[in-house]
């Protein structure tokens, strides 16, 4: 429940960023911070308070994510500006980053046995692409009928049921000898990601050369730098770098950051294009998204046991689905404002078929390479990896569409006398270029109508490329490095014990 209330965020919030943009005249650059400024908490957070649990228990941090979550979800609904909802969104990544460590690393200790816990994570990577499913279909249905905050408060009775459930029956665990817990960690990582975000979302607004742009990315690299020989320097690192010398761990950990990058990124590009551009609804922009979600979540649980084939093995699963990423994203970069939504299909089942094929072996080789007594902080890991490429994604792709967009829009506009606000709307989103054009009378407004949409289809189609290209390579790479096979080391999956319940003796 707790995974699903995750999963279902990160999808439902697109469907209603057309619906932000007319309520609260949010720019793309906002739109971009009011999904990211929610993944830059939660990456950065997420391997504290994944060592935390190990610490104090993970059922108990566990419940306080959830109930951060659902606080938050409400603050985000009634957020009467961008900038307000960002701070919420924020507010809502804390919980989340409390909440999705204790998922898997519950769920490891509890399966122990090789078989059982790829069966088991193999349902966890299932539900994700159910919360796909559900939330684009989920959102459309409450933004038909209900204002822009429905799809935030939405996650409250879900999170109070969760929180029921796991009183009643989820067993506590944690790592007997636990380590401190690696604060100046947390912080620096979380500078370097928000600064790096910062930089790559403003650009397009402030330029790559601005000394604003060029001070943020310099901030960035000393922060991130700083964090890994900050982590190579103590004894109970946020991130043990370790980690990092198991090519089946590494391998793994990008494969899924890389697929997560393409992912979200073409999330946060169709749900605009199938609302401002096609002129569907929200709930037909849902309905026409879940067949990536569908496909998802049948392939997910039988990618596991491909991968556990002895004819196949890991490796082949992986590269195959990141590979049909690349060339669904190929193909929809072939769209224009006159494609029609049945062009679409043939790549959104592509995306969706290798997203499934590759995200559960790859979290299965990441669980699977770490022992028990690690499945907190390599729980956590996994899931940074995640939220890091997703945050990447919408930042990165996000931005060559901006740029491209603000570039044509800023070329239309020049010689033309308009007020100074005027111009910021058109350039600030296709929706407010809508919006001012809707106000133009004659052959002038219809002008900007077209040239905008036609600006925004070109600059996602040149992001469209480079989320191929970078996916593409990615599974070049991974056929290069990932073993096929786990070690014999890592055969041997023996859990942590669980911490003696209140009151009693352990024997």
């Amino acid at each position: 429940m707790s995974l699903l209330l995750i999963s279902i965020d990160n999808t439902i919030l697109n469907v209603a960023l057309p619906s932000i943009v007319r309520s609260l005249h949010a720019t793309s650059s906002q739109l971009q911070w009011i999904v990211d400024a929610y993944a830059v908490v939660f990456a950065g957070l997420l391997l504290s308070l994944g060592a935390l649990g190990d610490r104090v228990g993970r059922k108990w941090v566990f419940l306080a994510g959830l109930a951060a979550f659902a606080g938050g979800s409400a603050f985000s609904a009634w957020s009467g500006s961008p900038d307000r909802l960002v701070l919420a969104r924020f507010c809502m990544g804390v919980g989340a980053a409390a909440i999705m460590p204790s998922t898997l690393s519950i769920l490891t200790n509890v399966f122990s046995a090789d078989r059982d816990r790829a069966r088991a994570i193999g349902i966890w990577s299932g539900t994700t692409g159910l919360g796909v499913a559900v939330g684009p279909i989920l959102g459309g249905f409450l933004l038909d009928h209900y204002w822009w905050g429905s799809v935030f408060l939405i996650n409250v009775p879900i999170a109070v049921a969760a929180i029921v459930a796991t009183l009643w029956l989820v067993p506590n665990s944690r790592n007997l000898r636990p380590k401190r817990t690696d604060l100046l960690g947390a912080l620096l990582s979380m500078i370097g990601l928000g600064l790096l975000l910062w930089a790559i979302i403003e650009a397009p607004n402030r330029s790559w050369t601005s000394p604003l742009t060029l001070g943020a990315l310099g901030a960035a690299v000393v922060a991130i730098v700083g964090f890994v020989l900050w982590e190579r320097s103590i004894d109970h690192p946020m991130l043990p770098l370790q980690f990092f010398r198991k090519r089946r761990f590494s391998a793994a950990i990008a494969s899924l950051a890389l697929v997560l990058f393409a992912l979200l990124g073409m999330f946060f590009l169709m749900t605009q294009y199938l609302q401002f551009v096609l002129g569907f609804s929200p709930l037909q922009t849902g309905l026409r998204i879940a067949p990536i979600a569908l496909v998802l979540l049948v392939a997910a649980p039988l990618s596991v046991l491909l991968a556990r084939t002895h004819w196949l093995g890991t490796k082949p699963v992986v590269v195959a689905g990141m590979l049909l990423i690349a060339v669904g994203l190929v193909l929809l970069s072939h769209i224009t404002v006159h494609s029609s939504y049945t062009g679409l299909l043939p790549a959104f089942f592509l995306i969706g078929t290798g997203v499934g094929l590759a995200m559960a072996p790859s979290t299965e080789s990441v669980m699977g390479s770490l022992s028990a007594a690690e499945a907190g902080v390599g729980s956590a890991t996994n899931d940074t990896a995640l939220q890091i490429g997703g945050a990447l994604g919408v930042g990165v792709l996000g931005t060559v569409l901006n740029a491209h967009y603000r570039s044509q829009m800023s070329s239309l506009l020049t010689g033309i006398r308009i007020p100074g606000s005027i111009r910021n709307v058109v350039l600030g989103s296709l929706g407010g270029a809508q919006a001012v054009a809707q106000h133009v009378p004659g052959a002038a407004g219809r002008a900007l109508y077209s040239t905008a949409r036609e600006s925004f289809v070109t600059g996602m189609d040149q992001a469209l490329i480079v989320a191929a290209a970078v996916v593409g390579v990615a599974g070049l790479v991974v056929l290069l490095v990932l073993p096929n096979r786990a070690p014999a080391r890592d055969a041997t999956f023996t859990p942590d014990r669980q911490a003696p319940p209140s009151g009693k003796r352990s024997a």
